[in-house]
């Protein structure tokens, strides 16, 4: 019998890309009935999932009454909350807590959210200042204690941040200024590519993989190391510097310069990761359920180097 399986967020880069993957997948796609929610389905990109065969719904992860239904009858959730749309670590907490319950009420067989370290408590306190992390952990902690079968995939830093990060100088080279040292580790992560390969991964090892979290990247790379590859790909000069807070900072929105800084802080203090970046385990065993290895950084740039220039 044909299962149904919730994907929050259809539209968006992670929800979008666990569509296409379970769509493609000769297995899935026999398996399951796609039912993607989105907060406007007479958008474009909701029609031509549409026109692809997948259910498209609305729904207000802040209305309990919206979420019942899109959850109803599905086997699976995917779960992606958006802290950047309201801002707000409470709004974002509660919009978990909302789909968490409506799952429970469902009996959901498989919760796979897409969560995030509590920089504030693996730091101690010192980078206070990471709701967008934050959020997604306490969401975690609540998926945990309500006792609804759950995975949870972690994003890694997303490639595409790297686009607007280098910055085209007039002599036709870049420049990446970061706040951090050589020491810093990036967890490199092609969303729009990637992130179906490892939630099709979790759905097919479920068993495996339950109260698991599963670390989303392709491996770590230095500062330097992501210059030189960007170099050896398109042939233009890329270098990057390291400045102070301050001068970081005064580069970006004063809205979000003292969060940006911190969450750059926290890859070469205790890693994106937290201590399970510190013990060295995560990467491995998360890679190893994969069927489709990952996008590299270089085959990254290959696909996007347009991206770069514009």
């Amino acid at each position: 019998m044909t299962k149904i399986i919730t994907i929050f967020g259809a539209t968006g880069n992670q929800g979008g890309s666990v569509v296409r993957a379970i769509l493609a997948d000769p297995v899935l796609s026999k398996q399951y009935k796609i039912r993607g929610v989105t907060r406007d389905s007479t958008k474009p990109a909701a029609k031509a999932l549409a026109d692809k065969g997948v259910e498209v719904v609305n729904a207000d992860l802040s209305s309990v009454q919206s979420i019942a239904p899109v959850v109803k009858g599905a086997d699976t959730v995917f779960l992606i909350t958006n802290y950047w749309e309201s801002k707000s670590r409470d709004i974002e907490y509660a919009q978990g807590k909302n789909v968490t319950d409506a799952s429970k009420a469902a009996f959901v067989t498989h919760l796979i959210f897409s969560s995030l370290i509590n920089v504030t408590k693996e730091t101690g306190g010192s980078l206070p200042n990471v709701p967008h992390f934050d959020a997604k952990a306490d969401i975690e902690t609540y998926i945990r204690a309500s006792g609804v079968p759950a995975t949870f995939v972690m994003p890694g830093y997303y490639m595409s941040n790297l686009i607007l990060g280098l910055k085209l100088q007039q002599d036709g080279s870049y420049l990446w200024s970061l706040p951090v040292s050589d020491n810093a580790r990036f967890p490199l992560f092609d969303v729009e590519e990637d992130n179906g390969k490892f939630v099709v991964a979790v759905i097919k090892n479920r068993t495996s993989v339950l109260d698991k979290n599963i670390f989303e990247a392709s491996e770590y790379y230095t500062p330097s190391r992501i210059v030189t590859e960007f170099t050896e790909v398109t042939g233009k000069k890329a270098s990057w510097v390291q400045v102070s807070a301050e001068q970081y900072k005064s580069t970006l929105p004063p809205a979000f310069a003292q969060e940006f800084l911190e969450n750059h802080l926290l890859l070469e203090g205790p890693g994106y990761y937290g201590a399970r970046f510190r013990t060295g385990s995560g990467l491995s065993d998360s890679l190893s359920i994969l069927e489709q290895r990952p996008t590299t950084w270089k085959e990254f740039v290959v696909k996007n180097e347009s991206r770069f220039a514009s």
